[in-house]
């Protein structure tokens, strides 16, 4: 990440932001020599006012945290990229890094890439650990219920904020992947390709039961419960060949075996960054996912990528169970149906659903292949049989 100048006082920041700590590391502010008013290289905050959510309910007021990093909307086409579950706004810094900057698969030398904390995230956005204005407490078990949908709307308000009205890609992974839809679904004139990985239109049934025994687990048991219930996520996000060759049944020195002491550790590490109300925001958004609710049905919904030459790629994962390449292959299906152009690439990897987070060649190869299509000109609108 970007960093102060040893001595240096703080650098203003653009109106209505302000400097960060979000993911770990030091957030540095924005420079006086950004080539655009908003190019930070850190993560940063603005106040963007109410959100209404789908439900009707009013968000009062509500804080993204963001990172941009490459040129301005006028100078260079602009990318979206949506973290998973428990990420923050530092792709750039952080989980994405090997994929974001000069050179790399999103080329920051070519375009802007954005990244903002997801709406009742832990990591700068505004969520249930944040003071609620109406009553001057933290928001707790009393934050609003918020939809993938929600969240994609929340994205939008900070694009608009930042004068970015069309995006050439949005691409995230997991529970980012269902924002992405949704980001583009919700205004389908301002995005040029989408790109869901390890996504589907809706949250299947085996999810939501996995993710109701976590529920269970924070509801009952708070902090000690998040670190049970990212044990039990952990064992979703990674496949039995990936365990089987990094464990096996190898033991500990106090005969604990290694996976169990393995699955205890990322336990702790959760519950030592985030908080248990959070979390449930979080996993209740993801279970709440569905393309086609409100808007007519699955195809109705995808239809409208069509009718506005929207690009999707699906990336299905080898070995995922928790989204795994059938559910990917069947939104594409589904789009495509729709005369959306639409196609399926599959990530070849062991280690499950986390793939996305690790391979860092393939994806490489596959986001400079999708982005370049992104910057190619978009496909010819031809009206569907009614």
């Amino acid at each position: 990440m970007a960093a102060q100048a040893a001595g240096a006082g703080p650098v203003p920041l653009p109106a209505g932001e302000e400097a960060r700590t979000a993911g770990g590391g030091r957030v540095a502010p924005v420079g006086p020599t950004s080539p655009w008013p908003f190019d930070t290289g850190a993560v940063v905050t603005r106040e963007l006012g109410p959100l209404a959510l789908v439900d009707g309910t009013v968000l009062p007021a509500l804080r993204v945290a963001y990172r941009h990093d490459g040129p301005g909307p006028a100078e260079a086409p602009q990318v979206l990229v949506v973290h998973a579950l428990t990420g923050s706004a530092d792709a750039a810094g952080d989980w994405w890094a090997p994929l974001i900057g000069p050179g790399r698969a999103l080329d920051t030398a070519r375009v802007g890439v954005l990244c903002a904390n997801l709406l009742g995230g832990r990591y700068g956005t505004t969520g249930p650990t944040d003071i609620d204005p109406r009553t001057g407490q933290a928001y707790g078990p009393a934050f609003p219920a918020v939809s993938t949908r929600d969240q994609a709307r929340a994205q939008w308000a900070l694009l608009d904020a930042l004068g970015i009205g069309r995006l050439a890609l949005v691409a995230g992974g997991s529970l980012g992947g269902m924002v992405a839809l949704e980001v583009a679904l919700e205004r389908p004139d301002g995005v040029g390709t989408v790109l869901p990985i390890a996504a589907p239109a809706a949250t299947g049934a085996l999810a939501i039961a996995w993710n109701g025994i976590q529920l269970e687990l924070v509801r009952r048991l708070g902090d000690e419960g998040l670190d049970l219930a990212r044990r039990l996520a952990m064992t979703t996000y990674r496949s039995e060949p990936d365990f089987d060759l990094r464990f096996g049944r190898a033991l500990e020195a106090d005969g604990t075996p290694s996976i169990t002491s393995y699955l205890a550790y990322q336990g702790r590490k959760l519950a030592g960054r985030f908080d248990a109300e959070t979390y449930r925001v979080l996993v209740e958004a993801m279970d709440r996912h569905d393309a086609g609710v409100g808007r007519g049905g699955l195809g109705p919904a995808l239809a409208r990528l069509a009718d506005h030459g929207v690009r999707l790629a699906g990336l299905g994962i080898e070995g995922d169970i928790l989204y795994g390449p059938g559910q990917v292959r069947a939104l594409v299906a589904a789009a495509a149906a729709e005369g959306a152009h639409a196609r399926y690439v599959e990530l070849q990897s062991a280690k499950g659903h986390d793939a996305f987070l690790v391979e860092w060649d393939q994806l490489t190869a596959i986001l400079r292949d999708v982005l370049a299509e992104a910057l190619a000109p978009r496909p010819v609108i031809r009206p569907r049989a009614q």
